[in-house]
């Protein structure tokens, strides 16, 4: 998803794989509309209408609009959904407010914490919302469990500013300031649980924006500040792929927001800059999962091999039911069980790391 510039009205979008695919979800009366997340059937995202920006969600088409604008926000916005439940914010008396619904205006829960002065929701797995609150000054990541009372700070220690932007299962995504410089990274839940996947040199900067619950996605400056590369990760800073690589030398910058698997295939989306055409586009990489085991040991980064450690870590995520031991079929199904013991101990025996 996401939106086309068309006559110069900016109209949300839809598509399934391929530039003919494209559906327009641009809702009668609106003057400019913007999807920004799928999930399941449903789409995301907000209008403008009668002079408002309205949050909304589609199914599929033009006429599939549901306005979820609250009642007596001065603005709204949808920005994630797991195909039941959406998250964004809604303004009221010029207070951004953390927000979750359920597919109607009528089901607007109002996230934002006490002593926040605004917070944002970006992301949902329909349990657990992550975003940012800004409290006592500084944007903190947060995540939440479907009310303001169960709000927790995920902001790291010694960072500066921290945004948390998707979650799926325990695991949340997004960056943070470390000695003034942004850092990807990801949590299990506790500000303490932070790790860092920075790749550093040769990136100066790097962002986490989406997550499948063993894949992370986003971007990291390479060379230079601006000189934006799409990028792939899974448990640490070591883990870091570089998919600007892959791209036409055309695109001079391109940047990954979201990923997900079928069983067999992975998928990254994401845009690019291209200077052949002198427009931003819409992209889409895929390859086949990974099928070995993962290098799991010691926790949390790997040391480049396979052996009894990796086991054993592999045996702590499966009984403490973390996603990352959701192993089979190849890439996760969304359960950890005795499918993914047996998938990971098959994978373990062929030694491939």
């Amino acid at each position: 998803v996401g939106y086309a510039v068309i006559g110069g009205v900016r109209r949300a979008t839809l598509w399934t794989g391929t530039a003919a695919s494209w559906v327009d979800l641009h809702p009668a009366g609106a003057a400019e509309s913007n999807a920004i997340d799928a999930g399941g059937a449903l789409q995301v995202g907000a209008a403008e209408v009668g002079g408002v920006i309205r949050a909304g969600l589609w199914s599929g088409t033009a006429a599939s609009w549901v306005d979820l604008h609250p009642t007596g926000a001065m603005s709204s916005q949808a920005v994630a959904t797991d195909g039941t439940q959406q998250a964004g914010h809604a303004v009221f008396a010029d207070q951004p407010r953390a927000s979750v619904w359920s597919g109607t205006a009528a089901s607007w829960v109002d996230l934002h914490p006490a002593g926040a002065t605004r917070s944002y929701a970006y992301g949902t797995d329909g349990t657990r919302q992550v975003g940012w609150a800004t409290v006592g000054g500084t944007d903190r990541a947060s995540v939440w469990a479907g009310d303001a009372a169960s709000w927790i700070d995920l902001h790291p220690a010694g960072a500066t500013v921290s945004y948390a932007f998707d979650t799926s299962g325990t695991l949340q995504v997004g960056q943070a300031a470390i000695n003034g410089l942004t850092h990807a990274g990801l949590w299990t839940g506790t500000a303490a649980s932070w790790v860092d996947l920075h790749p550093g040199i040769p990136a100066t900067l790097s962002g986490a924006r989406a997550t499948d619950g063993t894949h992370h996605v986003g971007w990291a400056s390479v060379g230079f500040p601006g000189n934006f590369h799409a990028s792939l990760w899974r448990d640490s800073a070591a883990s870091w792929e570089d998919l600007h690589l892959v791209v036409p030398g055309t695109y001079q910058w391109t940047f990954a927001d979201n990923v997900w698997s079928d069983g067999s295939t992975l998928y990254v989306v994401g845009y690019g800059g291209n200077s052949a055409t002198d427009q931003v586009e819409a992209l889409m990489w895929s390859r086949p999962l990974d099928t070995c085991a993962v290098d799991l040991a010691p926790p949390p980064d790997g040391d480049g091999s396979i052996d009894t450690n990796d086991f054993f870590q592999f045996l702590a995520y499966y009984q403490a039911q973390d996603p990352r031991a959701d192993f089979a079929p190849p890439g996760g199904d969304g359960n950890v069980n005795t499918n993914d013991f047996f998938a990971f101990l098959a994978a373990y025996q062929a030694g491939c790391p």
